[in-house]
Formats: structure tokens, sequence, C-alpha cells
């Protein structure tokens, strides 16, 4: 199957865009947790949450770390407070599908995560990243984290191509915004099966 896609490569996010809704995954989390909605969002706006976030994703601090400052944050018990934060983190198979058939069709397709570690919890288990994509870059292996521009020319790199004949898709503007200055086309990314639908549309593959 041809693309008539004017794209060479898709360059995706993972949480958020190959996964469930990231805000709807917090809300479950709260419910669950039996706390505030909103607790979440306010500990991760906090000077030391976005420290905590911004270490874990670069792979200098442990997730137990991460766990211990968070949980701290929001008056919660901090045992796998990661693994019960992104329980509900489920892969968003209309995209998936998408970028399995874009790859088919002879299109380049990278994943580029800022990552949260892998152990005790790895939130990658059971997608099959190495074995749908090209490329996967998880910050932490490499220590740089979107936006920063070097990780983007990493997997472009890795992926042998320019950014103007890239598309990038993520839930977040920051990342997209970074992503535009080098050259990337975006797209926003927040509901899976809109993303899906646009993606579709872009990439020149078929609807279901």
């Amino acid at each position: 199957m041809a693309t008539t896609s004017r794209f060479r490569g898709v360059v995706f996010d993972f949480f958020g865009v190959l996964t469930f809704n990231m805000v709807e995954v917090i809300s479950g989390f709260e419910d669950r947790e039996k706390i505030r909605r909103g607790t979440f969002l306010r500990a991760w706006a906090d000077p030391l949450g976005q420290e905590l976030f911004r270490r874990l994703e670069l792979g200098e601090i442990s997730q137990t770390d991460w766990d211990t400052g968070f949980a701290a944050l929001m008056g919660v018990p901090s045992e796998n407070l990661l693994a019960r934060y992104l329980h509900d983190a489920f892969p968003a198979h209309l995209v998936l599908k998408v970028a399995k058939e874009a790859r088919a069709a002879g299109v380049r397709t990278a994943v580029v995560s800022n990552s949260l570690g892998r152990q005790p919890y790895d939130p990658y288990a059971g997608f099959d990243l190495t074995g749908t994509f090209d490329e996967v870059v998880l910050s932490a292996e490499h220590r740089v984290r979107k936006p920063d521009p070097a990780i983007f020319q990493l997997v472009l790199d890795r992926l042998g191509l320019d950014a103007r004949e890239c598309l990038f898709v993520d839930d977040s503007e920051e990342n997209l915004v970074a992503a535009q200055s080098l050259g990337f086309s975006t797209l926003h990314a927040l509901d899976e099966r809109v993303a899906a639908a646009q993606l579709r549309a872009v990439l020149g593959l078929p609807d279901l």
C-alpha cells in the first residue's frame, strides 16, 4: 500500500498520544485515591513537582525517588505511586493502528517520549514500541528531554530525515511550538478518534 502523503516521517509523543488522554488518566487516579480533583495538577505545577518530573525524565532520579517526593506534595502514600498514577494509560489503539499502516506504506515512524523510567514500573510494557516503530527515543536514556531541540535532532538523525519532511504529533503545545521552530509540521492530538482521523487524512491513508 502506497501513501500520497508529502511526509516521509511521523514522530509520535507517547503519553497522551499513544495512550489514553492524560487528563482522563489523572482524573481516574484521583478518583481511585479518593483525593480532590486537581490535586495532581497542583502538585505538578509546584516548582518542586516540576523539578521532580524534569529529573525523572532525564534519568537523574529513580522512580522511587519520584514516588517519595511527589507523594509528599499530594499527601498520598508513596508506594508504587507512578504505577498507580498511570493505571489507566492504556494503548490508544486507533492511533497505533494508523502508525502501523503508515509504516507499512513506507513512511518512517518514531516515538519520542519524555520517559518516566522503566523500573520497577515499565509504562511501555505491552506496547511493543520497537516492533511497531522504526525508532524509539526515550529521554532518560539520552539525558535530554522535550522541548530541547537536541532530542528532536536525535530522532531526525536516526530516521535519516529533515524536519521539513516530518510530522510531529504531541498533546503538549510547548513541545509542538518547539518542533515547529525546527521545521516540523505538527498535529495537536488530544482525542484518540480525532487524531487518528486527522492522521489518516494528512498521510493519505484510507478511512476505516
